[in-house]
């Protein structure tokens, strides 16, 4: 392949710190991705010679919107950027959407395509089924959309269920009343809301109720209006649960349904999530976001190891599909 020359023109110079990083040590990760292209910076001026020139003046120009919006770079957002270019994907459209800011002062915001894509069909569908690995960020960003709603005065309420099943243990075997029961299960649900919101007004809410906690069990015979409903960890429903769970929902409200299909428990492995994009084709309203090993958001052997599931379970069904 013939070498290929850009140059890459800053607007001014004081977004080349940045866009380099503290020792240049974003500047680094790009060259050590892209060995075979020699890049030099001069001034606001970034020469590039190699076969991927072009894809890393994109990278560049990428970045440089990136900081124009907003968002700092550090390395892990770099690596997400060069992944999402080769992709031909736009991270500087995915990667700047804010949902809400925190009392933190942090701002809620979309770490991945597929994390962009849940965001949008969640926006534009009343029910929102996300399935996907651990450390995708459904359950977090789920919290994210019903806080966000709940500020927006779309909803008068959140509640958040789950069934209680975990792999060798029963809630009834587990020391004090029922919140002391269910908290160590919905302590992941905790998190995210004490993230969003300021720990004093969290706790005000859940007072008040405007904010409910109750085991899926509870949902039986209510008719849920005007709320968000989010139904964690849904591969260990039956599907007996699965459809009174939804026959639930009333009038102005919206639902996100989180599931990961590889961490099933449900006593006899009849899981409530399997078969529902079938079940549900033609109806609308109603949306599917299936995130994968790109998604996670956690460490990244986290991912690596998700990806090797992920081809695990390729290769186990190739093995079937030709016995």
């Amino acid at each position: 392949m013939q070498d290929t020359k850009v140059r890459f023109d800053l607007p001014g110079n004081e977004l080349m710190p940045e866009l380099l990083g503290q020792g240049d040590e974003l500047l680094q990760i790009i060259e050590t991705s892209f060995p075979e292209t020699k890049i030099h910076v001069r001034g606001n001026q970034i020469a590039i010679d190699g076969d991927s020139a072009i894809l890393i003046e994109q990278i560049f120009r990428e970045m440089t919107r990136m900081l124009e919006r907003g968002l700092p770079l550090d390395a892990n957002v770099l690596k997400k950027t060069i992944e999402m270019v080769k992709e031909d994907e736009n991270p500087s459209e995915i990667l700047t959407t804010e949902l809400l800011i925190t009392a933190r002062g942090k701002p809620v915001r979309a770490k991945s395509s597929g994390q962009k894509n849940y965001l949008d069909t969640a926006s534009k569908n009343i029910i929102t089924f996300a399935i996907g690995p651990a450390g995708t960020g459904k359950s977090w960003l789920a919290v994210a959309l019903a806080v966000s709603a709940m500020q927006k005065g779309e909803v008068d309420r959140i509640i958040l269920t789950r069934p209680l099943v975990e792999a060798g243990e029963r809630v009834g075997f587990l020391p004090g009343d029922l919140m002391a029961k269910v908290d160590p299960y919905f302590r992941p649900l905790y998190d995210a809301l004490f993230d969003m919101l300021d720990p004093e007004k969290a706790e005000r809410l859940l007072e008040r109720g405007q904010i409910e906690v109750a085991p899926l069990a509870f949902m039986r015979g209510r008719t849920l209006n005007n709320s968000f409903i989010i139904l964690d960890e849904a591969q260990n429903t039956t599907p007996e649960q699965m459809k009174m769970f939804l026959t639930r929902i009333g009038f102005g409200s919206r639902v996100i349904v989180t599931g990961d299909a590889s961490q099933i428990d449900v006593p006899g492995g009849r899981s409530g999530i399997e078969g529902l994009e079938n079940i549900f084709s033609g109806i609308n309203g109603l949306g599917f976001v299936k995130l994968g090993a790109r998604d996670v958001v956690r460490h990244e052997i986290v991912q690596e190891i998700v990806q090797a599931y992920e081809n695990a379970g390729r290769q186990f069904k190739k093995n079937i599909g030709t016995k």
